[in-house]
């Protein structure tokens, strides 16, 4: 800040009255004084830079980003679900296959290349999800995949045992349609068993969606081997 200073001169002088009587006036006579300096911020007084505005912020977006785990698409159920039907798929194809050369009786033909037709494909549907889920994928080719399952809980999904499918294959003619028509709808019935509980508690929507549709489809086929006419 600037300072501004004046002087005063003085006049004697009498007043009217003859009085003697001192007056001051300024004088035309000023200083200004001037600002002289003026301080300097030095560098060192900070130390290390500030981060940027909104960097703090943004880096803990982005660690709240890479440490939250996404929801899973799938479940225990969808994986068992999966490694499964594949094998009873697989007996459901090999059984279509024996009634090819086999039967005799022409619906049981016709049934047999329509389910193989079905089930073969998505023997290869959920071979693909099981890969994309990092699990194992259960040979389609191994026709004794449940050997090793007891007789409860095969019959639970509805598949034959290795005697029972020893016995369709040493079969012929009526005898042969008759048993295959048999064997096919309790192995369609736990198909819809099994898909219904993968309904139930599976999380992976491809896999739901063909568990409605392996319920559907093999309802109706049940629907249709139930009234072939073996006579």
């Amino acid at each position: 800040m600037g300072s501004f200073a004046f002087a005063l001169q003085f006049q004697q002088t009498f007043d009217t009255r003859g009085f003697f009587i001192m007056r001051a006036t300024p004088t035309n006579k000023f200083c200004i004084a001037l600002p002289v300096a003026v301080a300097l911020l030095l560098g060192g007084c900070g130390g290390e830079d500030e981060p940027a505005a909104g960097s703090s912020s943004a880096a803990s977006s982005s660690d709240a980003t890479g440490t939250a785990q996404a929801e899973p698409s799938f479940n225990t159920a969808d994986i068992d679900f999966a490694k499964s039907m594949i094998p009873h798929h697989a007996q459901a194809v090999e059984m279509a296959d024996l009634a090819a050369d086999k039967a005799t009786n022409a619906k049981v033909k016709q049934l047999a290349a329509q389910i193989k037709a079905a089930q073969a494909p998505e023997i290869e549907t959920l071979s693909g999800l099981l890969s994309s889920w990092g699990e194992p994928v259960p040979s389609s080719q191994d026709s004794e995949a449940m050997d090793g399952m007891d007789h409860e809980a095969a019959g639970h999904s509805g598949m034959m045992m290795s005697e029972q499918m020893k016995e369709l294959e040493a079969a012929s003619g009526a005898e042969f349609d008759q048993m295959w028509v048999d064997m096919m709808i309790e192995h369609h019935e736990g198909a819809v068993t099994m898909s219904e509980a993968q309904l139930r508690e599976g999380s992976s929507t491809e896999a739901k969606q063909l568990a409605q549709t392996i319920a559907d489809t093999q309802a109706k086929e049940i629907t249709e081997l139930q009234s072939i006419d073996l006579a």
